[in-house]
């Protein structure tokens, strides 16, 4: 089947390698323009960009995908199919309707539709995730289904863990797609949940909630985003792993407070604490909580 792809992200990216070892290799890539990056904030290509000129495939790269020129490129391309996979921007008409367009999801909807769908679901508890292959319509992630596939999220599970297996799970469920042309079936609205946009808010470990709950969080975040605890002198410390304490010893820290005293920094909370075993204090590389209490001691 001949195909165009729209996409931006490292998730996207990995689809489209997967897509073009296939039959239904992408004649071209749309995805969005060079943004700034990197503390020198130099402007660089999204991932999808980057991994469409290594496999040699036309990439486009328009102020929006929406404008005539963008539709004209993609009518000129011929495709039987569109595939988007994670690319960041509202596809409105007349572009919905002029193609088939396939979307790779990484949930299992109507489950988190949204911008955070791994994310969302680490950080909810969830034991299980997948992959779903929808037609594209108006609403957020509401169209029809053609195709589904399930992950069990392990009790381990960061975003790096479970989305290099969603990714691999997602390209090999959207090219059977492609072969099969599945029929489509209209989500039901019974169990619709939003995964919302990973906001500058939800990177702070919030001491009123459980430990429990912060330890998803961090692993939610890593290693993409990156969760963080301010400390009392107003230092704002990365956390990159963390495990709840399963006792009281030593004797844990009010909520709120990050105790320095032990072997490993320990965030107080309003249930249980929350042990950091690596941290990333500003400026520096991560590191074992017990080498960053070894430095500040010295």
């Amino acid at each position: 089947m001949r195909t165009v792809y729209l996409g931006t992200s490292e998730f996207a990216a990995a689809v489209l390698r997967r897509l073009a070892d296939s039959s239904h290799r992408p004649v071209l890539v749309v995805t969005r323009p060079d943004r700034p990056r990197g503390r020198g904030r130099k402007l660089a290509s999204p991932p999808v960009a980057e991994a469409g000129r290594e496999l040699g495939i036309a990439v486009e790269q328009p102020a929006s995908v929406n404008d005539d020129a963008t539709l004209r490129t993609i009518q000129a391309a011929e495709p039987d199919a569109v595939c988007v996979c994670a690319f960041g921007a509202l596809i409105t008409e007349p572009l919905l309707s002029r193609f088939e367009m396939l979307n790779v999801h990484p949930s299992l909807l109507p489950r988190w539709r949204g911008a955070a769908p791994v994310e969302r679901a680490i950080m909810a508890g969830d034991q299980q995730t997948g992959v779903s292959i929808m037609r594209l319509a108006a609403g957020l992630d509401s169209g029809p289904v053609c195709a589904q596939a399930s992950e069990p999220i392990g009790a381990e599970d960061t975003y790096g863990t479970l989305a290099a297996r969603l990714e691999e799970l997602g390209a090999d469920l959207l090219v059977r797609t492609l072969d099969a042309t599945p029929p489509c079936v209209e989500q039901e609205e019974a169990g619709v949940t939003y995964a919302a946009k990973i906001e500058p808010t939800d990177r702070e470990l919030d001491p009123s909630r459980s430990a429990v709950e912060l330890e998803r969080v961090v692993r939610a975040l890593t290693p993409h985003i990156g969760a963080y605890v301010v400390l009392e002198d107003s230092t704002r410390l990365g956390v990159s792993a963390a495990r709840v304490l399963v006792d009281d010893r030593p004797p844990t820290p009010p909520a709120g407070v990050v105790s320095l005293a032990g072997p490993r920094p320990v965030l107080g909370c309003a249930e249980g604490a929350l042990e950091l075993l690596v941290v990333q204090p500003p400026g520096r590389r991560p590191m074992p909580g017990e080498d960053y209490l070894r430095g500040r001691r010295s």
